[in-house]
């Protein structure tokens, strides 16, 4: 029987009453303690986040979607002093007004031959400006001085706006209107010395597979070198992560695929990309019983996998990979365990550091769980981040392909609060964007930074290595500096410290 773990010791505290008989509200466990938060503007106007590794280069990026009070784009925070984080600079996407769709959902950062990159993912509706534009990508090198950065290209995605999309397109319910652009990206250090980005839309069926240093170089398909397909291309992916195993010596792709499941590929030749397994109901089955897959995170050793299925109510879900990597079992089709903060809520994004999973958890903000045991994941620390009205998220009910986020259509959603989570390895700095209440960086009392080797384990994470590239590789490729930067212009961006 699976047994679904939530707070644990937490849950069984007597809820403390006000005078006037209201409950009080419980923000945080002794053990996490805030050290700045930062309001950012409207409500539902804050998507992801990303935090570079290095310490020396103390920087976290906000996506800001689309508002007609906070344009499209991203907001830059500097953590120099974790304590008293300050927004340093603006970006938001040019002649905001003729915007619609999502905007700006998410972001990561990249190395390549010693310049520092951030990569802007968005999604704007078909008719309106840029509704083909997957990314833009910055040469951020220059920071802390917030003139030197500049964009160095764009990557498009042609066709991605629909308007009565197909079924393949629309998670399995024809008749969708989707933005187009990329909803996600993860730019990777490939063992074989490659920097690669993957990305991905809500119309198509696959992960686009870039080679980015192709991309500097102007090459004029943007560094486009391959698909990672959703098997029987029947939905798309919505999340994923690549991480290096360094036991068999693969690059693994790992993706939640919608209407529902999670795959495997080997993408250690990224321009054909091969199969490992699945998490899905049956061989023959692109779809589970799981919901809608989201988000899926692997363990350092590649054998388990935390998922997110998004809709309310639904758990994370922990599967053991190892029988269908092995080859004992066709598909993987029963979870081993699950963890949740509230079993009424949702939780959202989360990045493994084994023992330990950061849970950016939507209403229940920071959630922090141990999965020594992955069939009895344990709760260890919470910080609230969100105290709004419950269920007052955008409800999307007027969506067939995602109405499923929330049982009660029309009436709000569960899609509030806690979006995305970083961790950052050097000390074990946790960050958080919330949908409402803006930027928290949050402390763990005992995590003071992760290593792998530390728990037994690999040193893998999300955390890449830009110089060197995985841990285990044979023989490793060392990135070298360019003798000279890349061809820019510019960002256009709102004066510094609008936020």
């Amino acid at each position: 029987m699976l047994t679904i773990r939530g707070t644990g010791a937490f849950a069984q505290s007597p809820v403390a009453v006000a005078d006037s008989g209201s409950p009080i509200f419980t923000i945080s466990t002794p053990n996490v303690r805030l050290l700045s938060h930062i309001p950012l503007g409207r409500s539902e106007t804050i998507a992801g986040l990303t935090m570079e590794q290095e310490l020396g280069r103390p920087y976290v990026y906000v996506s800001r979607m689309q508002d007609l009070s906070t344009p499209a784009g991203f907001s830059l925070i500097s953590i120099k002093d974790p304590a008293h984080a300050k927004v340093i600079y603006r970006y938001q996407i040019a002649n905001p007004e003729l915007h619609q769709g999502f905007g700006g959902m998410e972001g990561k950062t990249f190395k390549y031959r010693g310049r520092y990159y951030y990569v802007q993912a968005f999604q704007f509706n078909q008719g309106s400006p840029d509704a083909d534009l997957g990314a833009i990508v910055f040469d951020v090198t220059g920071l802390p001085d917030t003139t030197k950065i500049r964009e160095v290209g764009r990557i498009l995605a042609p066709n991605s706006a629909v308007s009565g999309g197909n079924a393949g397109q629309c998670a399995g319910h024809a008749g969708c209107s989707l933005p187009g652009g990329f909803h996600n990206v993860f730019p990777y250090r490939h063992s074989d010395g490659r920097t690669i980005m993957f990305a991905t839309t809500l119309t198509g069926t696959y992960a686009g597979i870039y080679d980015m240093g192709k991309f500097l170089a102007g090459d004029p398909d943007k560094g486009l070198i391959g698909r990672v397909p959703v098997p029987g291309a029947t939905g798309r992916y919505h999340d994923f992560v690549v991480q290096y195993d360094p036991i068999t010596h693969k690059d693994k792709f790992y993706g939640g695929a919608q209407p529902g499941g999670y795959f495997v590929f080997d993408v250690s030749k990224p321009e054909t990309p091969k199969l490992l397994t699945t998490v899905t109901d049956n061989p023959n089955a692109i779809v589970s019983a799981f919901g809608r897959g989201h988000t899926i995170t692997p363990t350092p050793d590649g054998r388990y996998v935390v998922t997110e299925s998004e809709f309310q109510y639904a758990p994370l879900r922990i599967f053991d990979l190892r029988p269908g990597l092995e080859g004992k079992e066709v598909v993987i089709s029963r979870a081993i365990g699950a963890w949740t903060a509230n079993w009424k809520h949702l939780p959202h994004n989360h990045e493994v550091r084994w023992p330990y999973v950061f849970v950016s958890a939507y209403e229940d903000g920071l959630q922090v769980f141990n999965m020594m045991d992955p069939a009895n994941p344990i709760t260890v620390g919470f910080y609230r981040t969100y105290d709004g009205p419950t269920m007052s998220g955008v409800t999307m009910a007027g969506r067939p392909d995602t109405a499923d986020i929330s049982q009660h259509k029309g009436t709000g959603s569960v899609l509030n609060g806690a979006w995305g989570v970083a961790v950052r390895n050097a000390d074990g700095l946790v960050v958080i964007s919330d949908m409402t209440t803006g930027f928290w960086a949050l402390h763990m009392d005992g995590f003071d930074g992760w290593n792998g080797h530390d728990w037994g384990m690999p040193n893998v994470s999300t955390a890449q290595n830009w110089d060197t590239g995985p841990e285990g590789v044979p023989n490793p490729v060392v990135d070298t500096p360019a003798t000279s930067a890349p061809a820019t212009k510019a960002a256009h961006s709102a004066r510094s410290g609008v936020h």
